[in-house]
């Protein structure tokens, strides 16, 4: 029986091979994400033989891209090869509005430069803005001064998000951590293909899964595992938010925020929502409070003590949780905060104006998970 099935499938085979013949090629390639794919194609090629009228139950789902879908998707990519979006330019002017700096270790406040002490901070995240420099002292506030010892410069972000003018007619995602695409799903990373950098833009052409992973389909013969990737996901308006409304919609899972008015997505980035620890609330918000700048702290006594000063760009949506911009770290696309939305300085700019009251007032902010973090993760990719 099982040599009759293998000579059915042969026969199949040469049947294609001899109807083809004389027909234009194209280079397209289906890829099978793993053995179970190849059993399955069996299965349905077995099945067209015979008339069968089922297959195999755990055949039935896709099995992935075939010949004709890949060959549509390097059409695609070759008529759209980047997605049609517009990056925020980066602007000096508002990403320096002050002189950002961390101090570090265990740090004395004077009064003056060689002065009396009059406070102290203790050593953990402390940012501040500086004002002036004399005689081995940094000014951080009007009457505080500490030394130059302390004072290091913070890792202010020069990443920027997307505007969206004509709405997305496919998924786009940004590369997080850097590697060579793979030329199938599931393969070793090409070593004579080019590196495709972190915060890389890229459109998503098709997808494969394999041991459970998504493999994204980003160029011609390039793919990549979607734990290197964050991806935006479209979502339909929660019902309480009016067709008009403008809001923020927060993906936890992909560390994603998209900004919309009504349903058209107008713009997207990147973000880093709460650690696990501390994880950013889940749920339908409204923006109630907004600042330029200002100060934030916690955890007092405790190793993992803060203290931010000029946190710019702040629009409070939960209590004391909300969007705002970051200069002390550039992780955008890993949970990084407290609970707070970081975004970068440039972004959080965009969204403060959006939602500026001038503009527009009482925007939503959505919080949301589009799957579930996994344990099995490699540690460069736990979010």
């Amino acid at each position: 029986m099982r040599a009759h099935r293998r000579n059915l499938f042969f026969a199949l085979l040469i049947a294609v091979v001899l109807t083809t013949q004389g027909l234009p090629t194209a280079p397209a390639r289906a890829f099978p994400g793993n053995r179970d794919d190849e059993h399955c194609a069996q299965q349905f090629a077995a099945a067209t033989l015979t008339g069968q009228a089922s297959v195999d139950p755990d055949c039935l789902p896709d099995t992935g891209l075939d010949a004709l879908a890949l060959r549509a998707a390097e059409a695609e990519i070759a008529r759209d090869p980047a997605p049609d979006v517009q990056q925020v330019p980066y602007n000096e002017d508002v990403v320096w509005t002050r002189a950002y700096r961390r101090m570090v270790g265990h740090v004395v406040i004077y009064d003056a430069p060689n002065g009396n002490p009059i406070g102290e901070l203790d050593a953990g995240y402390n940012y501040v803005t500086i004002i002036n420099a004399k005689d081995g002292f940094i000014q951080i506030n009007y009457g505080q001064w500490v030394k130059e010892e302390h004072i290091t410069w913070a890792d202010v972000s020069q990443f920027s998000g997307v505007e969206i003018t004509r709405q997305p007619v496919r998924p786009f995602a940004w590369m997080l951590a850097e590697a060579r695409p793979s030329r199938y799903p599931g393969g070793p990373q090409d070593e004579n293909a080019e590196k495709i950098e972190r915060y890389t833009l890229l459109n998503i052409y098709g997808t494969e899964i394999v041991d459970g992973w998504e493999w994204y389909l980003v160029g011609p013969d390039q793919w990549v595992q979607q734990i290197r990737v964050a991806k935006v996901k479209p979502i339909e308006r929660p019902s309480e938010i009016g067709p008009n409304d403008r809001w923020v919609a927060v993906d936890l899972y992909e560390q994603t925020a998209v900004a919309y008015e009504g349903d058209k997505m107008v713009f997207a980035t990147l973000i880093s929502s709460g650690l696990p620890r501390w994880s950013t609330p889940e749920g339908l918000f409204r923006i109630y409070e907004r600042y330029e700048a200002t100060r934030m702290s916690g955890a007092s006594g405790q190793p993992d003590f803060y203290f931010i000063e000029e946190v710019p760009y702040v629009m409070y949506f939960n209590g004391d949780v909300g969007l705002h911009g970051t200069y002390w770290h550039d992780r955008f696309g890993y949970r990084q905060s407290h609970g707070c939305v970081n975004l970068s300085i440039m972004d959080a700019w965009w969204l403060y104006q959006w939602t500026s009251p001038e503009a527009y007032q009482d925007a939503w902010v959505y919080v949301y998970s589009s799957g579930e973090y996994r344990t099995d993760l490699p540690s460069w990719a736990r979010r």
